[in-house]
């Protein structure tokens, strides 16, 4: 516990690191998501075939690749930035097919009417999806939507491996000089994770409980 008490402002620091990576890499997630899960439904061939081939590869590659890529092939060219900045940029691609498909299913759960009668009261296809499909879908998408931001917000840990000093990067240095406190400190580790995800499944549930009896 002294262990703990002693290293709690890294702590305190890796925890902030982990939101904001959290934050910012989930965002930009839910926006190229958005935009990947419209270019799936688009009418254009063409951009539903780089939608389909985008979620299908970045989604089935492992997050350790991702990673990998954006800290060690983007810099060979001729892309720069700090290891963080290059952490939340692979969180952010592999976190987005999971948020199209998310939002891609609840457009699907829309009414194919609705569609139509907008299409036959003049609506092109973004004022159609925008102003039709998009706010009757949302309902329902957010809360898988949540369960991604959860998965996100574990997989950030990954980021330890490559230089980012978030809570398992801290927890692995204080564990170094505290081998005798390793089980302590993992559970703190655990206890500040909690503190992200636990808020979030709650607010998932009630999200889920409102719209059941919306419907």
């Amino acid at each position: 516990m002294d262990a703990i008490i002693e290293n709690l402002p890294r702590f305190v620091d890796g925890f902030l690191l982990t939101l904001r990576l959290l934050v910012i890499s989930g965002v930009g997630a839910l926006v190229i998501g958005t935009l990947v899960a419209a270019m799936r439904i688009s009418p254009i061939a063409s951009l539903r075939g780089f939608a389909t081939v985008y979620t299908e590869i970045v989604r089935n590659t492992p997050l350790t690749l991702v990673l990998f890529f954006c800290a060690f092939v983007l810099p060979l060219l001729g892309i720069r930035f700090d290891y963080v900045t290059f952490a939340t940029i692979g969180l952010m691609v592999y976190t987005s097919p999971f948020v199209a498909e998310a939002i891609r299913s609840g457009i699907n759960g829309v009414q194919v009417g609705q569609a139509e009668a907008a299409r036959a009261l003049g609506l092109g296809f973004n004022q159609t999806v925008t102003l039709v499909v998009l706010p009757q879908a949302i309902r329902t998408v957010i809360p898988p939507l949540i369960n991604v931001l959860i998965a996100l917000t574990k997989n950030t840990s990954v980021a330890a491996g490559f230089a980012v000093v978030e809570l398992v990067a801290v927890s692995r240095q204080v564990i170094q000089f505290n081998g005798n406190a390793t089980i302590p400190i993992l559970v703190a580790v655990a206890v500040f994770y909690l503190v992200i995800t636990v808020p979030l499944g709650q607010f998932a549930g009630h999200l889920e409980r409102k719209v059941a009896i919306a419907r």
